[in-house]
Parts: C-alpha cells; structure tokens; sequence
C-alpha cells in the first residue's frame, strides 16, 4: 500500500503524488480525463490540483473547464470524500484578484463547477499587489469560518510576501496558509531552493511544486536530435502544449541531468518521469509534487515515483548533475 504524506498543520494525509488537473478539458478531453482519474484513483491517488483559470487561453474553453471536468467525475463515481481537491483563484480575468468579494464569488462559482459543498485546499493563485494582505486573507478566513475552504494555500508568492501573509494572519488571527505552491524542478531550482525553502521549513508549510517535470523535459521525450527536440508539435489538440518550453532546457546541463536520471531510471527499473518527482519528493520541504498526465499511459510513467525511494548517492548525483543549473551559478 502506498504510503501516505500528511500536509503540515492539517488532518490531511495524501498521496504522494498530486495529479494536476491543467490538463483536464484542455489535452484531454471529458472522457479521457476520467480514464485519467480512474486510474489514479484504482493506484490509490486521492489529490487532485486545479484551478478556476483552466484553460481559458485555451480557444474554445472559457475557464473553469477543469473544474467542470473534475466535478463530473467525481459526481459519476460517488468518490468525493475520496478526493482532496485543491482549487486555485485570482489568475483568471473572469474574477481577478484577491478582494475578499472576488474571492468569495470565485469560491461560490468553483463550489458549483466542482459540485462540492467545500475545497480541501484553495490557493491564492498569485499575488495581488492592487489588494492589501490584510483584506486578501480576512477573505480566505471567511470562507474557512463558513465551511466552505477547509485550508488555504499561496502560490506564486515571493518570500517576502508569504512571510508577510504568515505574520498578518497569525496578528489577527486569520486562517493561516498551510501550503505553498511554487515553481521547483530539478532544472529549475534557483528561486525556491534560494528564497523559499527556508520559509517554507520555518514555516511548516506543505510544499507541492508545479512543473515539477520542466514541462515534459525530465521524462526524457526531448533528446538531441529527436525529433520531440528538433521538431516540437505544438499544434492539435492531443499535441504536447509545452513542448517549445521543454527544449529550452536541451543544453549541456540539461543532457547532464537527463544522463544521471537514464542511470537512476535504470536501476530501479521505472521511467526517468517518476525518478524526477521521487528527486523532489526527497527534498525536505516538498510535501507533493504536482504532474499532471493527458493519457493513462502518460500516467503509468509518472504513477512509480510513490513507491521510489532514491538511495542518498542517488539523490546527490542527481543534484550534483542540476546544481549549476542555477541562476546563481
């Protein structure tokens, strides 16, 4: 059975692997994103990331399309009190921002779309500089007191402004962020390795990094001279969306890490995706790392990073190989 990993400061105990829902209603559509949750579900997955803002870039989705896709799966299999769903707010134009009446009616409009009476986990997509910490967090603590969010997270904030949040909410005794959703992979290590960790450790903050696969680059698909590398398709509407910011990282750093990650892979017989999430799962602040699967197949390369324990050696090799992919390098 897989082990369990509890989000700090919460009674929330999940799977160490957090499905990204960006995916849902976007690459995958209604039916193929259930086979999705189906799957991660039968593994013994229980934590599902989305946001209101997914995917209204995207032509043809208005946003909220995730949450729609999610909320239909969970209503057609009865598993709601099997799924801690995290939901994002402030990133979408439709209801921008952080005001406390924004933040209330965005709530309200993702309560409906996900067919839930309440959001385990809901962030503060990105910050608000138009909209005072006080008031932005007096908004959250609103709707923890009425039942509707049980916990509340940040994502996209500098350290200077979740420490600010963490201060705010513990002088007036405001629900206080639990979790923190940065940007942090083993090619992108820079900023939160040098201005968020430590916050997050001091803090006790349960950390669950996005891109922690560097948009598809660490599952191995963008090589020197493959074709994913030399000739992405970014078009379709099964086509990887990301493939052009994936080969940004094909330089010699880049084929370095993917070396070590081949050799790990290898060892323990599972795919290069899953030895990538297992690197961060070992970091001491991450508490789940976020990857999202557009097919079941995509899924079962990802799925072996919750049974993966990487050796000390392992993991060092895999640092040593990233470590000057850092900005301050």
């Amino acid at each position: 059975m897989v082990s369990r990993v509890r989000i700090p400061r919460t009674d929330l105990e999940v799977h160490p692997l957090c499905l990204g829902g960006n995916v849902f209603g976007w690459t995958a559509d209604a039916d193929t994103s259930a086979a999705v949750l189906d799957a991660y579900l039968d593994a013994g997955g229980d934590f599902v990331d989305t946001a209101d803002s997914y995917t209204w870039r995207v032509e043809g989705n208005s946003g909220g399309d995730s949450e729609r896709v999610l909320g239909g799966w969970m209503a057609a299999r009865g598993v709601r009190d099997r799924v801690v769903v995290a939901t994002k707010v402030g990133s979408w134009p439709e209801r921008p921002g952080l005001s406390p009446a924004n933040v209330r009616a965005a709530c309200d409009d993702s309560l409906r779309r996900l067919g839930t009476d309440h959001i385990d986990l809901y962030y503060a997509h990105r910050d608000d500089p138009d909209t005072p910490l006080e008031d932005a967090l007096g908004g959250f603590d609103e709707l923890v007191r009425a039942g509707k969010v049980r916990h509340v997270g940040l994502s996209n904030f500098s350290a200077e402004r979740v420490t600010s949040a963490l201060t705010i909410a513990d002088r007036h005794g405001l629900a206080r962020p639990v979790a923190l959703q940065p940007h942090y992979n083993l090619v992108e290590r820079a900023v939160y390795e040098d201005e968020l960790a430590d916050v997050a450790a001091s803090a006790d903050l349960g950390v669950m990094p996005y891109f922690a696969l560097a948009k598809g680059f660490l599952t191995g698909k963008y090589r020197p001279g493959s074709p994913a590398a030399t000739a992405p398709d970014t078009s379709g509407p099964m086509a990887s969306a990301r493939a052009g910011g994936a080969v940004e990282y094909l330089d010699e750093r880049g084929v370095r890490v993917l070396g070590v990650l081949e050799e790990v892979a290898g060892a323990h017989g599972v795919p290069m995706a899953s030895v990538a999430l297992a690197w961060l799962a070992a970091q001491p602040t991450v508490t789940a790392p976020i990857a999202s699967a557009r097919t079941v197949d995509q899924l079962r390369t990802i799925l072996p990073m919750a049974d993966l324990e990487l050796a000390d050696d392992e993991v060092a090799a895999l640092t040593a190989a990233s470590e000057d992919t850092r900005l301050d390098a």
